[in-house]
Formats: structure tokens, C-alpha cells, sequence
């Protein structure tokens, strides 16, 4: 296989995480009659460019389909998120009523909602269409297809040129990452900016964070990787902040090579130079995630096998595709886990790929009154704490897997 970015040959490997089927591919009662299609999970490193990412196995159109569940606006920690980026971005950059905002991957409206609030045109792109038709039921207008060059030039004969686009965890989902990231140069005004989030790569590294790997996040992305390839495709890095989102996220920020005229902060400099003492252009510090994750896997094994030898009851809660990694790459079924429980709609009378473990509403798991609730979105957990408080009233806890084992 070569490198998405620059075309070198691919010889190092950070982690195999063996096979597992597309981690948003619930299963319906049909569906388990059926076999699953399982692919293998194996992430590669480029030793030009830097570049991390899956071994080119699945067709992105086999992962973003009609039916694909995940509706960000179900929690409210990215609900809040995203209204504080509203604001930001708006009174940062002095965006106004005569611009254009364009969401690339709007999903179902949970953040160009704040855009239109603010009274700000706002146009969102999502190729999935059960989140894209959430997003119209909100009355914003949404083009359902995949961005890239050539929907970026057919904006552009229309007189589409936004001041700023927003990219939020969906440049770690493109196999075609070149043609994604021309995209934003052909289509920003001359003094636009482009914002993306996407969860650092350090932070994946050095804590262990591998269920963030499945096959829809086609990179695994530094600053030192992104940096190339945005300067490669017309893009100028000249911002960058570090979030606490995933587990530590990154948030950069760019502007069109040829016209933009932000000026670029230290910020770029000093995040480069920490990711360059942390090891990215080393194949060290990519030979360490797959210990991380064995020890991990087992550990989580372990406490779910005591539990049940002690005769205590243990569900999950969040149906999440970073849970699903974990799930399969531990061949966890639910003689160990019975059932997840899920605020969405979408997931509940399904069933967790691979797994085949059950999704129920997420009140129904209160009836058994669970020794231990899992929380498999760990990024989320003192949401989802929040929200079930009442499990401490008959004395149950909780318990993530990741970044390590905890029980609280």
C-alpha cells in the first residue's frame, strides 16, 4: 500500500487490531441472521510525510450510508461544544449577515443551528442521509453528497464562497485526503478561514487511546502531518489550539495560501516543536500503542469475568463506535456484557456489530439495577454520569476501560 498523501510505500505498522466489521453498522433482527462482513484493522504509518493511517480496505461508501446512526446533537457535551465555537468563530473573525458559513459533515444540524441563531446564511454538507434529513427538520439546507473538488467548483459557479468553513471531526474520515483538503482552497473566499478538529495523534499515542481506531477514520492526524498537507493542497496552517475533546483534540486553523493574510501565530511553532520532542518523526513512538492496548483489552476481560464469577450484573451505556473497537478487539459477546443502553433512537432494537450485543432505550437498563454500568463513550463520562445519577442510589458504579480501568 502507498501513502494517501504523498504516495511513499508503506512499511511501518503503529497497531493491528486484528478484524472487526464497520463499528456504525448496527444490526437489525434481520441482520443477524445474516453473516457480517468483517475487514482488517490494521493502521500503517508513512515515514515521508507522517501521515498515519488504515490499511485501504473499505470502500468509504460502504461506511457512510443512509442509515448511519450517529446524531451528534444526543449529547450535550458537543451540543455546548459546538455553540462555544459558534461564538468564537463569529466574534473572532467579525463574521457577519452579508457572509456565508459552510459545515463540511453538518450531521443532523447540531452546530450550524447556532450559526442560523446568530442570523449568519449557513449551508451544511453530509453525505449520510438519516442525519441529513434530521438536519432539515431544523430548517437548514443541506447539500447530501461527499465534499471534494468537484462539488467545491460547482459552489463556486454558483456564487458559494464562504468566509468560513467548519470541518469537525471529518478530515480523519476521508480516504481521499488530498482532493478533500484542495477542496477548501478552491472554495473559501480570499479571506476566509477553515477550522477542523480531529483527535491528536500524540494523545491517541501516549494514552493508549485505541478504540479511537476503526474503519472510518481512514488517518490519524499530528499537526506535523496536517501542516504538509494543507501547504501541499493551498492551505496555510496559522493557528492551532489544543482541546480536551477524545481525549485531547486539536483544532487548526487555515486560510487560503495565495490570499489569506492572518497572520500566523506561535502557537503553530510551539505545538510542532512539542509533537517533534514527543517523537512523531521517530518510528519509536509507534511501536508503543500496541502493548497499550493488549494490556488494556485484558484488563477490561479480567473485570468483566470477575464480575460475573462474583455474580454481579455489569451493561453498558453509550453505543458508540469507539466502543464497538474495544467490544470486538477484546471478542467480548454478551454472556459478558448483556446489553448497551443508548439515548438515540436511531440504535435502540439494534444490535452492536461484531458483538452482537443489544441496544436498549436507556431507561430500560434501570429495571435490572446493574452492580456496574460501563461507559463506552469514555470521552462523554461526566455527562453520562450526570445523567444517571440514580444508579448510586441502589448502589451501582460505574466503570470505563480507557484511557485505563477505573471503577468509581
Amino acid at each position: 500500500m502507498r501513502c494517501r498523501h504523498c504516495g511513499s510505500s508503506l512499511d511501518l505498522t503503529m497497531i493491528d487490531l486484528g478484524s472487526a466489521p464497520p463499528s456504525n453498522a448496527y444490526l437489525s433482527l434481520d441482520d443477524l441472521r445474516r453473516s457480517e462482513r468483517w475487514y482488517p484493522l490494521k493502521v500503517l504509518v508513512c515515514s515521508e510525510c507522517w501521515l498515519v493511517q488504515t490499511e485501504d480496505i473499505v470502500d468509504s461508501a460502504d461506511l457512510f450510508t443512509a442509515e448511519y446512526a450517529y446524531f451528534s446533537s444526543y449529547s450535550e457535551t458537543w451540543n455546548e461544544h459546538a455553540h462555544r465555537y459558534v461564538d468564537m468563530v463569529i466574534d473572532r473573525f467579525s463574521v457577519g449577515r452579508d457572509d456565508l458559513v459552510i459545515e463540511v459533515a453538518a450531521n443532523d444540524g447540531y452546530l450550524l443551528r447556532f450559526v442560523e441563531a446568530r442570523g449568519i446564511p449557513c449551508v451544511g454538507i453530509e453525505p449520510t442521509g438519516a442525519t441529513a434529513a434530521a438536519a432539515r427538520t431544523l430548517g437548514l439546507e443541506i447539500i447530501d453528497d461527499f465534499f471534494g473538488v468537484e462539488l467545491a467548483r460547482r459552489l463556486v459557479d454558483e456564487g458559494r464562497r464562504p468566509r468560513v468553513m467548519v470541518a469537525n471531526n471529518v478530515l480523519a474520515h476521508v480516504p481521499d485526503i488530498n482532493d478533500f483538503v484542495q477542496a477548501f482552497a478552491i472554495l473559501l473566499a480570499d479571506d476566509g478561514v477553515a477550522t477542523f478538529e480531529f483527535p491528536h495523534l500524540l494523545r491517541l499515542i501516549e494514552d493508549g487511546l485505541f478504540d479511537t481506531i476503526y474503519h472510518e477514520h481512514f488517518s490519524y492526524l499530528s499537526l506535523t502531518a496536517v501542516e504538509r498537507i494543507f501547504r501541499v493542497n493551498g492551505l496555510r496552517v496559522f493557528d492551532v489550539e489544543e482541546l480536551p475533546t477524545h481525549g485531547g483534540s486539536l483544532r487548526v486553523f487555515a486560510q487560503r495560501a495565495d490570499t489569506g493574510h492572518a497572520l500566523c501565530t506561535e502557537r503553530v511553532a510551539d505545538l510542532l516543536a512539542m509533537e517533534t520532542a514527543g517523537g512523531v518523526l521517530t518510528h519509536d513512538l509507534y511501536a508503543t500503542l500496541q502493548a497499550k492496548a493488549e494490556r488494556a483489552a485484558s484488563e477490561f476481560v479480567s473485570f468483566l469475568l470477575e464480575a460475573r464469577r462474583s455474580g454481579r450484573t455489569v451493561v453498558g451505556y453509550g453505543a458508540a463506535a469507539k466502543g464497538n473497537t474495544l467490544l470486538n478487539f477484546a471478542g467480548l459477546r454478551p454472556h459478558l456484557l448483556p446489553l448497551v443502553a443508548d439515548r438515540n433512537p436511531a440504535k435502540q432494537g439494534m444490535w452492536l456489530p461484531g458483538s452482537r450485543i443489544p441496544i436498549v432505550a436507556d431507561d430500560e437498563f434501570r429495571v435490572l439495577r446493574p452492580d456496574y454500568v460501563v461507559i463506552l463513550p469514555w470521552n462523554l463520562r461526566s455527562e453520562i454520569e450526570a445523567q444517571l445519577g440514580e444508579v448510586r442510589s441502589w448502589g451501582g458504579r460505574f466503570v470505563v476501560a480507557l484511557p485505563e480501568l477505573q471503577v468509581w
